[in-house]
Formats: C-alpha cells, structure tokens, sequence
C-alpha cells in the first residue's frame, strides 16, 4: 500500500508560512497539559468578566479551529477546501444552553443551514446534536423509561417534532443530515429517536446518519441490531463512526454509580471495536452508508484497503473519510487528492459562544495520546521543506 499521510506538501497547501507558524505555536502550547488548563481559567474569566478578548481569541485559536461567527462567514473557508476537493460540514458549535426559547432557536438555525447548503456539492452534510433540540436531563429520563410528568411529556414532545421537522425538510432538500452521539446514559433516547427519523425517511436515500462511538464495547452488537431493523422494515442506515469523546466523564459516573463501565477496557479494544464497525458497515454497504469519523491514520489505511479489496470505488458516495477542520489535514488532504470523499466539520458560532467547544478541543487535543505531538512532528517537516 501506498503511504499517502506523510505528504506535507499536500496537507499544507491551504496554509501561507504566517498560517503555519501560527499552526505551530498553537499545537506547542496545547501539548502542554498545565498551560491548557491556566489557558482555560483565564479564558473563562476573561469571558465572564467582559474583558475584550474576542479579538485576540479569534486570530488565534478561533481562526484555525474554526469557518468563521455566521455561515456566510464561512464560505470563503469553504471555497478554499473545496478547490482541493474538501468537502464541509457546517457545525453550529454553540454548547450548553438549555432553555425552550434556545432550543427553537438552534432548530431555526439547523433549518438555515439546510436551505443555505442546499444544491452546494461542497457542503453535502448538516449536523446537530441532540441537546440542541432539548434538556439533557429529558433525555436521561426517557432513556431511563423513568415515566413522565405532562408538562415533561409535552417537552419530550417538542423535541420529537423538531427531529421530524429538520430531518423532513433535509430529505425534502436532498441534504444528508448528521446527528451526533453523546454521553450513555442519555444516548438510548436520542438512538430510538433518530432510528425512526431512518425508517421515515431514508427509504430510498440515506438522508439521516446517526452516530456510534466504538469506544463504547456495546456498539457493534448495536449496530447489528440496527442492520437486521433496517432490512425488516425496509430503510437505509446512515452512520457516523467514531471512537469517543466523554471518555473520562463516562468512566467517572460509572464508578461513582457503581456500574460497569460503558466504556471499552483499552484503547487497543476501542480501536478493534472502531475498525470491526467499519468493515461490517462496508460488506453491508448496499444498505449502510459510512462516514468515518477519525484522525486515527491506522484505520484511515484500513478502510483504503477494503474500498480497494472489495471493488468500492474512491468516489462511491455512501463511504466518507471525515476530520475537524484545524486536525489532521494530512489524513483529510491527501485523501482527497487520491480521490475518495472528505469532508471537515467546520464549527462556527459567535465567538463567545464557541469557546466551549474551542476548550473542550483544546483538552481532547491535550489528552489524545500522540496527537498534537503528530501534528507538531508533520507541521515541522512541512517547515523545513518551506525552510521557514
């Protein structure tokens, strides 16, 4: 097989040497866990206290994790992925809000979104979570089969119409939708939830993805399950697959509540797990669409070889290689270069707003062994190639 990921040139074509150099600096400090962590104290108080930081914040770590505050903001980002076949994902990346008047407001912004991309073959997906739609503790209690008070079942029922709402007006508009995954004790909830958005409306195409985190040591079965669902009842699966991202919160509650953990032993099962889902999900590709979620080049050359082994074309659309933008762009560029499809999840938001989920980045970064010591090593070589 051809190793493809070392190819700097090609990862770092978007980037001037000013982009580089900031890339540079950026990684260094996030690969030091003690600096990200007065980093993050700082950050939230110079938020709270109105200090005028936006500025610094957005020339910096915003600017290279994220498209921009609107998606109009976006498009020259988008423009600029697309030249080299990069597809985008438009992700509102405004967290931890959760009241009424909010939730109609992110289904309002999902909705704009779906009409702003459609007929844009260089954003071919939109995304949300589901605790934009509504309460986390809703859902908890749903997944508990824990019975509800009439004014829960009402809210329970606000947040069902604005799945339908959002994944009909994708399937009315051809636009492949993404759900994302998030913590277990929730999740059961969301997965019926988005199960029968698939019945609905992926009949004849895949328009809604839900999403497996393989670290979980439950989801291959799940998937299974699904799969043998799909067939009975006649629909198409789309999956987002990825390995985790509530590690440390997950295993926390378990052993505070006394409870096996959800979560996979070691990461060397995490990562058997994530590639066995792959590999099922391609053999079953005439019914299962696959975006495969993963900075992890391993399994990126893996599923190369079973697209190539098992005659899948690079272009076929019901298989996606997909990476956050600012992250591995020597996976996501040169993938795209030898033709199969990619595309980066593009966060956006005002910026006050995104700095949860720009800390949350910073802290995975920080804790995803070898990761930012891989971005520091390839951003290095790209600069003695450009002898900056």
């Amino acid at each position: 097989m051809e190793y493809i990921f070392e190819n700097t040139a090609t990862a770092f074509v978007l980037k001037t040497d000013s982009e580089l150099e900031r890339a540079y600096f950026l990684f260094k400090m996030i690969a030091n866990e003690p600096l990200v962590k007065m980093g993050t104290l700082m950050t939230n108080f110079a938020i709270k206290a109105h200090l005028p930081v936006e500025g610094l914040i957005r020339a910096t770590v915003f600017d290279h994790f994220c498209g921009g505050i609107s998606e109009e903001d976006c498009l020259p980002v988008v423009g600029k992925l697309w030249e080299k076949s990069v597809c985008s994902v438009l992700d509102y990346s405004v967290e931890g809000k959760e009241e009424e008047a909010t939730f109609d407001q992110a289904l309002d912004k999902i909705l704009k979104i779906l009409n702003f991309v459609k007929e844009k073959d260089s954003i071919p997906f939109a995304v949300f979570k589901p605790t934009g739609f509504g309460r986390f503790a809703i859902y908890e209690k749903v997944s508990a089969k824990k019975s509800l008070t009439t004014e829960e079942t009402q809210e329970w029922e606000r947040i069902v119409e604005r799945f339908d709402k959002v994944c009909k007006k994708a399937h009315d508009l051809g636009v492949s939708l993404l759900i994302d995954g998030e913590e277990s004790w929730m999740q059961d909830s969301a997965d019926q939830l988005v199960e029968d958005m698939m019945e609905k409306y992926n009949k004849e195409k895949t328009i809604v993805f839900n999403t497996l985190q393989m670290y979980r040591w439950d989801r291959l079965d799940y998937l299974k399950k699904l799969h043998k669902r799909s067939l009975d009842k006649g629909f198409k699966i789309g999956l987002k697959v990825v390995r985790g991202a509530y590690m440390e919160k997950e295993n926390d509650r378990a052993k505070k509540n006394g409870y096996p953990s959800p979560i996979c032993a070691s990461k060397e099962e995490t990562d058997i797990n994530f590639d066995a889902a792959v590999k099922y999900m391609t053999a079953n590709v005439e019914s299962i669409s696959l975006f495969c979620g993963t900075h992890n080049e391993a399994s990126s050359y893996k599923l190369i070889e079973i697209l190539k082994n098992s005659n899948i074309a690079n272009t076929d659309k019901r298989v996606w290689f997909g990476q956050l933008y600012g992250m591995s762009d020597h996976i996501s560029f040169n993938l795209a270069d030898s033709g199969y499809n990619v595309a980066k999840y593009l966060p956006f938001g005002p910026v006050r707003d995104v700095m949860p989920y720009l800390i949350r980045r910073a802290e995975e970064n920080t804790s995803v062994s070898g990761q930012t010591s891989r971005e520091l090593s390839l951003i290095k070589s790209e600069r003695k190639r450009r002898k900056i």
